[in-house]
């Protein structure tokens, strides 16, 4: 199988494109087996898949290139990388511009729901789940600590970040400056 996958990849990580180090990681979840189930990747990508506490989300920039890849295991595993960056900003732009098959998202959804077992989540005051990306609404004026500003009543946050260890704080630009808003003052729009 690892000869299979040297081949189809050209002997490189088929998610940044390193030559070193390079060895076989199978994508848990995988309907198939074998090479079909399985990606080429170096040291660095493989560690940071298998341990969120050592991503790097700089290093995964690579995955522009790769998440264009016709390999279904290779389009998986970029989209589950970029979804666990999401809260960064741009792996949101590129999830947008991501397409796979139908049977093929459900491969990495699967992974990702397995992985979600602990995480925290982000509720608005309404009790309705906020994810990365989402845009809220203030629902009552907030001061602003450290600064004069006043952020107001109505002011519509979009492209929010979450907090990954507590779920009563996400980010947002008000005014152009970055906040940490606390969510009992929002609603999902």
């Amino acid at each position: 199988m690892e000869k299979e996958l040297q081949q189809r990849s050209g002997n490189k990580c088929e998610l940044c494109g390193n030559e070193e180090n390079l060895s076989v990681f199978e994508v848990p979840n995988s309907p198939g087996s074998g090479a079909d189930a399985s990606v080429l990747t170096c040291n660095t990508c493989k560690e940071q898949i298998e341990d969120p506490e050592k991503v790097d989300s700089n290093h995964w920039r690579c995955l522009n290139d790769s998440m264009w890849s016709t390999v279904p295991a290779v389009q998986v595993t970029a989209w589950r990388m970029l979804t666990r960056l999401k809260a960064e900003g741009w792996p949101q732009d590129l999830l947008d511009m991501m397409y796979m098959e139908d049977d093929v998202k459900e491969w990495a959804k699967a992974g990702v729901a397995e992985e979600k077992g602990d995480a925290v989540i982000h509720r608005d005051s309404n009790g309705v789940i906020l994810e990365a990306g989402d845009s809220v609404v203030l629902i009552k004026d907030l001061k602003v600590k450290g600064s004069s500003m006043i952020a107001k009543q109505g002011t519509a946050v979009r492209r929010i970040s979450l907090d990954r260890e507590n779920e009563k704080y996400i980010e947002g630009r008000v005014d152009g400056q970055q906040i940490v808003i606390i969510t009992d003052y929002v609603k999902k729009v």
